[in-house]
């Protein structure tokens, strides 16, 4: 067996990835083309996807160390063979905006502050330079001058400030005014720039803080670009052949098993629609370094304002996992925007399923296992007075009663789910106790098999198991009677009826006084 690689766990400098020895997915044909046909970037990804690194191999080409692209460090990348790579060393000012909690303009304004004095110390400071975007200007004009080279700016998770402020429309404009001076500067002084690229998790559009920098190229959905983060199928197997064998005998799997669950857990990701799917690659390192698959990636934390976009606009969870949008849409967040579907999308929790070339139209839903399981698990506590630990231990009873068939133990979890539905989403019961049902659903399809349409119509809930198939249908306000009748006049059962299952009929009715099932009857 090969000797097992060094992985870059918790390594995002290139520089130092490079000298210690560690696996560096090269993708530096991808940074040559940019680099090479044009100069304003924006590149959107998920947290966690390989966007620092990138900065930093831009940051270190720019600094013109050769020795780390051109073998002399590790094996030879593919930029080294590029004629007219000159290796000239250029000012880099490179900001990074993801080291801070957003709470208070202060916040923002304190790191703008800092990094210019930074850059002050080294290129000089003009003292009738007041502003963010005036001290900016100055700091590249003094750069170009002071080395006779153009300057590289890199601008890394630029959107921090504003995704931590949804919900909270005041800062978020005193955010977006600031840096949208701030950034203006990179259009006033083009004369004096070699290349800039800006990287986060979504790109907020109209009256935002890329209005007036017309000249920014968006290469998050260029089919060019699919790959420059993120680790592709070939790449892994390409790479880490040893390292899959050691999981793979460490879980009782063949190679084969354990490829195809490195597939259904981390894979799934696309950025174009027509190109293959992206391995998440924090997720894939993390696994075959701790040699146990897990939700590495999920468990680093996922933003708060995801539900609260979902809260606030009352979305319904179903429509989010199969939804059809435009470019347009899923390109551009406005802050004022209603449609969560945008920032669900570009932080990487929705990602494109399927293309509709004929009306311009893609499908999305969750790009793998570890997203939909850890998203859904992630939403309980916020649905529910059910917390992540015990909610985690709520699903596996909930299958154990249903493959049992403990029809009324099942029921009685149900309720505990419902048991002091949240006030604030009082307002919109109907669409909160559909939005409990599909988190349930889905968890339990991980474990079971979970089910929601008929040629008649729409089923409230289908699960089935080895010996039991449980056909469910709710009312808000009504009476089980009349749930369990729908079942019967829309011939709800017929599909399962050949599968060999014992089906269970369950009519239930919801009370908006209490918020909670009322009744229930079985037929």
């Amino acid at each position: 067996m090969s000797t097992l690689q060094k992985l870059p766990i918790g390594i995002q400098e290139f520089e130092k990835l490079r000298r210690e020895g560690c696996f560096y997915a090269d993708k530096t044909k991808q940074i040559y083309q940019m680099v090479s046909q044009g100069c304003y970037y924006f590149l959107s990804r998920p947290r966690r996807f390989g966007k620092s690194l990138l900065m930093s191999t831009i940051h270190a080409l720019f600094n013109g160390k050769k020795e780390l692209f051109d073998g002399t460090i590790g094996q030879r990348l593919a930029i080294a063979d590029q004629p007219d790579i000159t290796w000239q060393v250029h000012p880099v000012l490179h900001l990074d905006l993801n080291t801070q909690k957003y709470d208070c303009i202060e916040a923002l304004e304190n790191v703008l502050n800092e990094t210019l004095t930074e850059w002050e110390q080294l290129y000089g400071r003009n003292p009738v330079e007041i502003g963010f975007g005036r001290r900016f200007q100055g700091v590249i004009k003094r750069a170009y001058e002071k080395t006779g080279h153009r300057v590289v700016i890199l601008v890394d998770e630029y959107d921090k400030p504003m995704l931590q402020a949804i919900g909270n429309d005041s800062l978020q404009q005193e955010f977006r005014d600031t840096l949208k001076g701030f950034y203006g500067a990179l259009k006033s002084m083009d004369g004096c720039i070699k290349f800039a690229l800006l990287t986060g998790v979504t790109k907020f559009g109209k009256v935002s803080v890329f209005s007036d920098l017309n000249n920014l190229n968006d290469i998050s959905m260029d089919a060019e670009y699919w790959d420059i983060c993120g680790l592709t199928e070939q790449e892994i197997e390409a790479s880490f052949p040893a390292e899959i064998d050691v999981l793979a005998k460490a879980n009782g799997m063949t190679y084969d098993e354990c490829v195809e669950t490195l597939r259904h857990r981390y894979d799934g990701y696309h950025f174009e629609e027509n190109s293959p799917g992206v391995y998440n690659p924090f997720s894939v390192l993390n696994t075959l370094n701790k040699k146990k698959f897990g939700s590495y990636w999920f468990e680093t934390g996922t933003p708060t304002y995801l539900v609260t976009l979902l809260q606030l606009h009352h979305y319904n969870l179903e429509a989010m996992a199969k939804t059809q949008t435009s470019a347009d849409v899923l390109n551009s967040i406005d802050g004022h925007d209603t449609n969560p579907i945008p920032v669900i999308f570009q932080s990487g929790y929705l990602t494109i399923k399927s293309y509709n070339s004929r009306f311009g139209t893609y499908l999305l839903d969750f790009p793998n296992k570890e997203v939909e399981e850890g998203f859904l698990k992630f939403l309980i506590p916020f649905y529910t007075r059910i917390n992540a630990v015990e909610s985690a231990f709520q699903i596996q009873c909930f299958v154990d009663d249903v493959e049992n068939g403990r029809t009324e133990q099942f029921i009685n979890r149900l309720k505990s789910f419902f048991a002091g539905t949240p006030y604030e989403l009082v307002k919109d019961l109907e669409n909160h106790y559909q939005n409990v049902l599909f988190i349930i659903s889905r968890l339990m399809g991980f474990y079971t098999q979970a089910e929601y349409h008929t040629s008649e119509g729409r089923i409230d809930m289908v699960i089935k198991t080895q010996k039991f198939c449980y056909v469910m249908e709710f009312k808000l306000d009504g009476t089980a009677e009349e749930a369990l009748e729908q079942i019967t006049d829309k011939n709800y059962t017929l599909p399962f009826e050949m599968d060999g299952q014992q089906i269970i009929r369950i009519g239930m009715n919801f009370s908006s006084q209490t918020r909670n099932i009322e009744r229930y009857i079985l037929g």
